[in-house]
């Protein structure tokens, strides 16, 4: 090829481009397709394919802790023993500790930070949070140390500097609160006819997080933004009223000692029962001779293995019951519900159990063995609230209100409780990721009993893209209205379309399961999350994870132009597609000719590299009737008038030479 013509050809192709790119104001694959977004190079501590490095550590933090309840005054009051350890490669002079707790107080910062209006996570007339009576640190013996607190930080000063790569310290604090009657729909008391239920969460100081993303996580609690947490054993005492049934994270270690033969007989039996088997029936609640003593006080000790917290629930209310959970090993576990005698109807409570037994089984099998003994789902005052191995539901739902906050809260046992992600900066990694999981659960539950429709990604596109703030907003800068949308519903939904539609069940499934398992009871980035899914599915999605989590961007794709070839319908046809906003998603298109013929056209993402148009020819045979982009509906296009074209009375009779 001469000068002459190579300079043509290069012309001719950039005036094509032009051509093609023309139409769209909004579109720039330069933009969408940027080759360095998500290069950041991986290192010995995080690797580029999105695994724990060959040096990845993290600190860990146990807990023995010995509380006792007065009913009279609602105060807690204790001492925790933290036994913290030191993996990092670098010494740590000080300390942080979490104390959520004093969010719970109208001096807070959650407070003084909380709308005019109002809002879930207020606390307004309520002067609660932490009474710190004593701090001892043991290294080597037993010392009081220089401590300071800030709103729902507390910052302990060693006078030597804890060792790097596996010194340990001891860290005592003796404590007590007041019991909020709600405390940010996290915990609190529910009167019922027949008693407060205490459900208490938030309830000791617990470690700060240490790693090798930031050093210290310090953010301040103020409700929104949930929980970041080490991975430790538990072992707490609980110490109540006679009359008290008690249930909490972990497994309980004295049965004997507070439940009667009776009790114990029954929960023997729920652990071999499929069915759910009531341990104490509504009838027995009032009935003195349901608790092995009728008089002063009993001490519940539980314990709760390689967990980043623990929460527990207490009442003379409560009805109970339990059931046996199967999971894939062959190891058994335990599905149990506590709630009050005006819950323990069959369309509410007393289904709870069969609940609980039912989306941890199919979690187990889907992504990750369910790594506790128990499972208890609690009626109370809270609306919805996750701990590991127990959750708090509301004690009014019924049907598929409960079904589906049951289903929700223990979906967290795998995000955040099992994949310990940062849930102070990022709510999509356990809210989205758990959003998307409880769609396969509901669908699988019972043969479908409460999967109903509930529109197309179509009828949901302007919730999602109305919103000018991206997934990738801290909890606590949101607005609140927007929480539900960008912390729960579109990342839940992205995880929809990358299954169903960029990568298929099979490949999703194998790669979203490959991230559980990578990241089990450790602390992963979003940086972990996207690279493992490309690196496990085999598939670059800079593109998605820019356009979707990063940005808000909106989709808008378009059928533009049919064309014959040489004007004879018999001949094939040429169609013109176009992608009108700044992302871009792959294409299915359906044609229709008019004989009935209907033919369905898959294209990749990648032919919106070079442009925001792209024509491909068609094999049809007889005149075409429509062409319709995304016939299933199943991509969040925001404008969908444009998504089909239909031929007139006539044939077209434009040309495609």
């Amino acid at each position: 090829m001469n000068k002459l013509v190579f300079f043509i050809a290069i012309l001719c192709a950039i005036t094509e481009v032009r051509a093609q790119t023309g139409t769209s104001t909004k579109y720039d694959p330069h933009e969408l397709f940027h080759p360095l977004f998500n290069m950041q190079p991986g290192n010995d501590y995080r690797a580029g394919s999105g695994a724990p490095g060959p040096r990845y550590w993290q600190n860990r933090a146990d807990y023995k802790i010995n509380v006792r309840l007065d009913d009279e005054k609602n105060v807690v009051s204790g001492e925790v023993e933290i036994t913290y350890k030191n993996n990092s490669p670098e010494a740590l002079p000080f300390l942080w500790l979490q104390l959520d707790q004093n969010a719970f107080s109208d001096t807070s910062r959650a407070a003084k930070t909380t709308p005019v209006r109002g809002g879930r996570y207020g606390n307004s007339g309520f002067s609660g949070g932490y009474v710190i009576q004593s701090v001892t640190i043991d290294q080597g013996k037993n010392k009081a140390v220089d401590y300071l607190i800030t709103d729902t930080r507390m910052q302990v000063r060693l006078a030597e500097p804890l060792k790097a790569g596996g010194d340990v310290v001891k860290i005592k604090i003796e404590y007590s609160f007041k019991i909020p009657a709600y405390g940010s729909d996290r915990m609190g008391t529910q009167p019922t006819r027949n008693g407060l239920i205490y459900e208490m969460a938030q309830w000791y100081p617990r470690m700060c997080v240490y790693d090798d993303i930031e050093g210290w996580n310090v953010l301040p609690y103020l409700g929104a933004g949930e929980f970041y947490l080490e991975y430790g054993d538990y072992e707490y005492a609980i110490d109540v009223p006679w009359n008290h049934i008690v249930v909490g994270s972990g497994e309980l270690l004295n049965s004997t000692e507070v439940l009667t033969a009776e009790q114990q007989r029954r929960l023997a039996q729920a652990r071999n029962s499929d069915k759910t088997v009531v341990l104490r029936s509504k009838d027995e609640v009032n009935e003195p001779q349901s608790r092995p003593k009728q008089s002063g006080r009993l001490t519940w000790r539980f314990r709760c293995q390689n967990a980043r917290d623990v929460a527990w629930a207490t009442s003379k209310a409560f009805v109970w019951d339990a059931a046996r959970i199967n999971l894939p090993s062959g190891k058994k576990a335990l599905a149990m519900s506590a709630y009050p005698a005006e819950s323990a109807t069959d369309d509410s409570w007393n289904r709870s159990t069969e609940y609980v037994k039912g989306c941890i089984e199919f979690y187990s099998n889907y992504l990750f063995e369910y790594s506790y003994p128990v499972a208890t789902n609690v009626a109370g005052i809270v609306g919805g609230m996750e701990y590991p191995g127990i959750v708090f539901c509301d004690r009014r739902d019924r049907k598929e209100s409960l079904w589906g906050v049951t289903d929700h809260e223990f979906g967290h046992n795998w995000f955040p409780m099992i994949v310990g992600t940062n849930e102070r900066k990022f709510a999509w990694m356990d809210e989205g990721f758990n959003t998307f999981i409880n769609q396969l659960s509901t669908a699988n539950f019972n043969k479908g009993e409460y999967n109903r429709p509930k529109g197309t990604m179509h009828d949901i596109a302007p919730a999602l893209f109305n919103i000018d703030e991206p997934i990738m907003t801290t909890p606590d800068v949101l607005q609140p209205l927007h929480l539900g949308i960008m912390g729960y519903y579109k990342p839940g939904k992205g995880l929809q379309l990358l299954r169903d539609v960029v990568l298929g069940p099979k490949r999703f499934d194998y790669a979203f399961k490959t991230y559980v398992q990578r990241w089990a009871f450790k602390h992963p980035t979003p940086y972990d999350f996207f690279r493992t899914i490309e690196d496990a599915a085999g598939e670059d999605l800079g593109w998605f994870w820019r356009g979707y989590f990063y940005e808000t961007w909106k989709l808008d794709q378009a059928v533009k132009d049919v064309r014959y070839v040489e004007q004879d319908p018999q001949k094939g046809s040429v169609i013109t597609i176009e992608n009108l906003e700044k992302w871009a998603m792959p294409v299915i298109i359906e044609v229709e000719e008019v004989g009935g013929k209907k033919t369905r056209v898959n294209l990749p993402v990648e032919v919106w590299q070079r442009g925001g148009t792209w024509s491909f020819k068609q094999p049809t045979t007889a005149p075409i009737r429509s062409v319709t982009i995304d016939p299933d509906e199943q991509l969040p296009d925001i404008n969908p008038k444009n998504n089909t074209w239909k031929n007139g009375s006539a044939p077209s009779t434009s040309s495609a030479n």
